[in-house]
């Protein structure tokens, strides 16, 4: 599976973060067109935070009171005819600060009435404002009314009041409801997710040509526990096939074999040179019924059966029993291995036939007193063919098969099988076959000093 192709957890992610955004986006343009419209509430705001930041400047220090003008609004209330202005007043009246002349004085509550804590005129009626109120503060236990006006506002301060309300009510919360939102929607995803991902690393582990191999579904939710049933009952059906493959293999190798041991029956009682031609045939046809029953065998092995295996043990006995039929056909055949144990998991007759179709591939197809030597080392098997006198000649691959054999894909296919590794390889005396088998991390085996060969 390509790991380009985006989890599940990040399509989930993705899409709720869009939806989450779109949301944030709509209630941002609701509340836009709601306040951006509404006069009243945009005079209403303008009024509290202008006040609010006039306030800010006002230092009271026991009975004393002083007054700086804040940074933020100094541009405006400094210089005169900048189309603000605004009054300071403590509870009894007395100035704090005033940017305004007598003209403006009548447009603020007179100064011998008692102010309410907020209070707000409309001068002229749309955008851009033109306003007049005023607010109440309490800065040391003392009570002041800062009042503001603005004609046309002409530095556009409403938008600056419109975007502070903005975030401070809309952008603020929204993101910190977003961010728990979301973090709580993917921490819940992630925790739904375990048993999908533990199924899918469960059926990536899965052996096709194990009939054991199953997944656990105990702990898995509903749908995904389904899911999981679906894909046992189709590894049962598969192991069914399996099983049934085998006896019509078995059957079909019954069947031929029978009639050919009788025709090489009837053959043998025929005193003549061409009866005997016939028997090299007809055993060369039992050897290639034999070889591709083996293959449809293989077709339908079950993993579930390997066991510890070892090499050396296993292919000594082969060589013990191959010895005899080896020195009839005129060739030697030495034992040498390398290791003192080589301990694989495998099926000891698949290994036990592989071990033996190289060995007689290396009878049957080299010249006469050639030695054949089957090396053993830590995860590998090696037979090599060395010529008499270090003659070597070019083979193809269709010789080493034999004319109707098909030895050397029996021993490509069960080294698959194990996981294994099928070399060819061509030296100055002759040539050499190799299965080697996958090492596990740490696995180690004892070398011999030396090289112990024994003749069969």
């Amino acid at each position: 599976m390509s790991r380009s192709r985006p989890t599940l957890g990040a399509i989930l992610t993705r899409r709720i973060a869009f939806f989450a955004v779109l949301a944030m986006v709509l209630q941002l343009s609701v509340i836009f067109s709601d306040y951006y419209w509404n006069v009243g509430e945009l005079s209403r705001l303008f009024v509290e935070q202008e006040t609010e930041r006039l306030a800010s400047g006002i230092t009271v220090d026991g009975k004393s009171v002083r007054y700086q003008l804040p940074d933020n609004v100094r541009h405006r209330y400094q210089e005169r005819s900048s189309g603000y202005v605004a009054r300071i007043r403590d509870a009894t009246g007395a100035l704090v600060f005033e940017s305004c002349d007598e003209a403006c004085e009548s447009r603020f509550l007179p100064a011998d009435v008692n102010p309410p804590d907020f209070w707000l005129r409309s001068l002229k009626p749309g955008k851009p404002l033109s306003l007049v109120g005023g607010r109440a503060f309490v800065v040391g236990n003392q009570r002041f009314v800062v009042d503001v006006a603005t004609i046309d506002d002409p530095q556009d301060v409403v938008s600056s009041v419109f975007w502070k309300e903005v975030v401070e009510h809309m952008l603020v919360p929204m993101s910190i409801l977003l961010v728990l939102v979301l973090g709580a929607t993917l921490l819940s995803v992630r925790q739904a997710l375990k048993p999908v991902r533990a199924a899918a690393n469960a059926a990536d582990k899965i052996d096709p040509m194990d009939a054991n191999s199953h997944l656990s579904f105990d702990e898995m939710p509903r749908e995904v526990a389904h899911l999981a049933i679906a894909v046992n009952r189709a590894f049962e059906r598969v192991g069914e096939l399996m099983t049934s493959q085998k006896v019509l293999t078995s059957g079909i190798a019954h069947e031929i074999r029978t009639p050919l041991a009788a025709i090489k029956l009837e053959l043998g009682s025929i005193d003549h040179p061409r009866a005997r031609r016939a028997e090299i045939d007809l055993d060369d046809l039992v050897r290639f019924v034999a070889e591709l029953t083996t293959l449809a065998r293989l077709d339908g092995f079950d993993h579930g059966t390997f066991e510890a295996v070892d090499l050396v043990v296993l292919s000594s006995s082969v060589v013990e029993q191959l010895a005899p039929w080896v020195y009839e056909n005129n060739h030697s055949l030495a034992f040498c291995p390398q290791v003192e144990t080589a301990i694989v998991q495998g099926a000891p007759a698949l290994l036990r036939d592989a071990v033996r179709n190289l060995v007689e591939n290396a009878v049957r197809h080299t010249p006469a007193g050639t030695d054949v030597l089957v090396k053993v080392g830590s995860n590998m098997v090696r037979v090599e063919d060395r010529y008499p006198g270090g003659m070597r000649r070019e083979i193809s691959a269709s010789d080493c098969n034999g004319s109707l054999g098909i030895g050397l894909k029996i021993v490509r296919r069960i080294a698959e099988l194990h996981r294994a590794s099928l070399h060819q390889s061509k030296s100055r005396l002759g040539h050499a076959f190799e299965i080697s088998f996958e090492r596990k991390s740490g696995e180690g085996t004892p070398e011999i000093a030396g090289r112990r060969w024994g003749r069969a």
